[in-house]
């Protein structure tokens, strides 16, 4: 599984990468998990807020921190 956590390093982003983090343990699911913060990439997925959150290529959240549960049901779905 792939999961990136595209924004420029702002303190959204690192809460966005923490509980990505936090729901793989929760899971004991494994994953790469990429931050990105370079612009062109980040528009290269088509968003146009940060943080945004990529799982295995598919955009599942742009603008804000998405609950833990969220990203559990995310990465439970991507791992189907």
């Amino acid at each position: 599984m792939e999961i990136k956590v595209l924004g420029p390093g702002c303190p959204k982003c690192g809460m966005v990468e923490k509980r990505v983090k936090d729901a793989l343990a929760d899971l004991n699911v494994a994953a790469d998990v990429e931050k990105i913060t370079d612009i062109k990439k980040m528009m290269s997925f088509g968003i146009i807020a940060t943080p945004g959150l990529v799982i295995n290529g598919k955009v599942r959240s742009t603008g804000r921190i998405p609950r833990i549960e969220e990203i559990k049901t995310w990465i439970q779905e991507a791992a189907a």
